[in-house]
């Protein structure tokens, strides 16, 4: 790439400055570097007016600022449409050219191209890179040149082409600190104050349980150093502090990807408890269902397997309640329902709680997948559009390398299995507190006089369960039988 007079850095899913690619090729390719974050109106106008993920990236935001600010530079931000806004800017400013990293989601796809041609016609190119994932696109196909829509040879796929280079090649950091006296303040009549969450008309009091920014991840990652080796071992048990807590800094990129994937290979080869392997997998899914949505941007609307679409959901009233009682967490099954009240009241799910209440969703209550999806896209903080169809997907069985039709999540011996204390449970439900592990998983069951004695009282102080799981897997098995013919 030549050299050039002036660039602009375009912020998007990538808010932090050290191993970010886009701002490394910026700064180190122009003499002055201006930067620039868009609250886009397109996408927030439409969210509800209390949504945590808005005051992550706003602080995000605010962080970022005050590191350029340090650095020489500062963050030009704007609440209006992105497309018109950046080309604006670019003529403004007189920048040769806008850098920005590679976003694969659809939507995203068609914005770029679009402000690459208003670009364009203005004399300025894009320049987009791959930040976001260690591998992308066409860089890992079978052998047939096609890509990948099973899991397993995918990720060996992964695993032999970061070996072949060594773990290094494709995890090296982007160092920002030799160019850095290339950030540059733009002009007076450019510069504008930070937009207040107030003046974009959202609560300003409606947080995450997690710090933001690029500190925030810092904290979580050196946190979670200290535990990745029983990962594999703690992962599934939504009471024990298993995971890493660090999908939101991933999908806003607070966090480099690279640095994540770099340290759990170079501590998988020492770990012997197979921690850091398990967590590295879990990146890689989080690769893999990348490019799924990029090779197959149909699976947005639809089944990846065009067969699972005959499928006759619930519809009417029926499935209103029933999806109704499901979003409230009032099934009548605990470990459903406990995962939906930490959901609606912190925007956040443990994993295991995900696959337990889409599978619920789809397979107990014959809902349809796509209505799930859509409540986790508005209430996960962590919402991440290939995560969250792939995830889906893999429960109602629709998907690439989802579980088979057949599988069907028994959700009171999940419960037993992964919460066997019921402490998950009786952290969103007192009223449950005085049941023994032996109760606590389906308390429909209970001896009436011992359930008195607990204080409970079905149907009153707790829900009676919607369905018979029995009689909802032999249903779902018919349900499905239409993909066999």
């Amino acid at each position: 790439m030549t050299h050039l007079e002036r660039g602009l850095m375009w912020f998007r899913r990538d808010l932090r400055l050290s191993d970010n690619a886009a701002l490394y090729q910026a700064l180190k390719t122009c003499k002055q570097v201006y930067c620039v974050f868009v609250f886009d109106r397109g996408i927030l106008d439409h969210l509800p007016r209390r949504d945590r993920r808005v005051r992550f990236i706003w602080e995000s935001i605010v962080q970022l600022d005050a590191a350029l600010n340090r650095l020489g530079g500062s963050l030009i931000v704007r609440y209006a449409q992105t497309i018109p806004t950046i080309v604006q800017l670019a003529q403004q400013l007189r920048v040769d050219a806008v850098f920005a990293n590679h976003d694969y989601e659809p939507a995203a796809i068609d914005r770029d191209i679009q402000v690459e041609k208003q670009l364009k016609l203005t004399g300025c190119v894009l320049h987009t890179f791959k930040d976001h994932v260690i591998f992308e696109k066409a860089e890992i196909l079978t052998a047939q040149a096609k890509p990948y829509s099973v899991f397993t040879p995918y990720k060996n796929a992964w695993l032999k082409k970061l070996k072949e280079a060594g773990g290094e090649f494709f995890t090296k950091p982007y160092p920002i600190s030799p160019y850095v006296s290339a950030l540059s303040k733009p002009p007076a009549q450019i510069v504008q104050s930070i937009p207040t969450l107030e003046q974009m008309s959202f609560d300003p009091d409606y947080g995450m349980p997690v710090v933001s920014g690029e500190k925030g991840a810092e904290t979580l990652f050196e946190d979670f150093k200290e535990r990745i080796e029983f990962y594999d071992e703690m992962r599934n048990f939504p009471a024990i502090k298993g995971p890493s807590y660090l999908s939101v800094h991933l999908r806003f990129g607070t966090i480099s990807i690279r640095k994540l994937a770099r340290y759990a290979y170079d501590r998988s080869c020492v770990d012997i408890r197979g921690g850091a392997q398990a967590w590295l997998s879990e990146l890689i899914w989080r690769d893999f269902y990348v490019q799924v949505l990029y090779h197959n941007p149909h699976v947005v609307n639809q089944a990846f397997k065009p067969e699972y679409d005959r499928i006759v959901w619930e519809e009417g009233p029926y499935a209103e309640t029933l999806f109704k009682a499901w979003c409230e967490g009032a099934t009548g099954y605990p470990i459903v329902d406990a995962a939906m009240l930490q959901l609606n009241t912190t925007g956040y799910m443990h994993n295991r709680l995900r696959m337990i209440v889409a599978s619920f969703l789809s397979k107990d209550l014959g809902i349809n997948w796509r209505w799930g999806e859509r409540y986790f896209a508005e209430k996960l903080n962590d919402f991440d559009l290939s995560a969250n169809n792939g995830g889906w997907q893999w429960a109602a069985s629709t998907g690439c390398d989802a579980q088979p039709y057949f599988r069907i999540f028994n959700p009171t011996t999940q419960s037993e299995k992964f919460d066997p204390e019921g402490k998950f449970i009786k952290r969103y439900f007192p009223q449950l507190e005085k049941l023994d592990k032996k109760n606590i998983h389906a308390p429909s069951l209970m001896e009436p006089i011992l359930a008195n004695a607990a204080g409970l009282q079905i149907g009153r102080n707790y829900p009676a369960p919607i369905v018979q799981h029995e009689l909802a897997r032999i249903r779902t098995l018919e349900r499905y039988a239409i993909v066999k013919k």
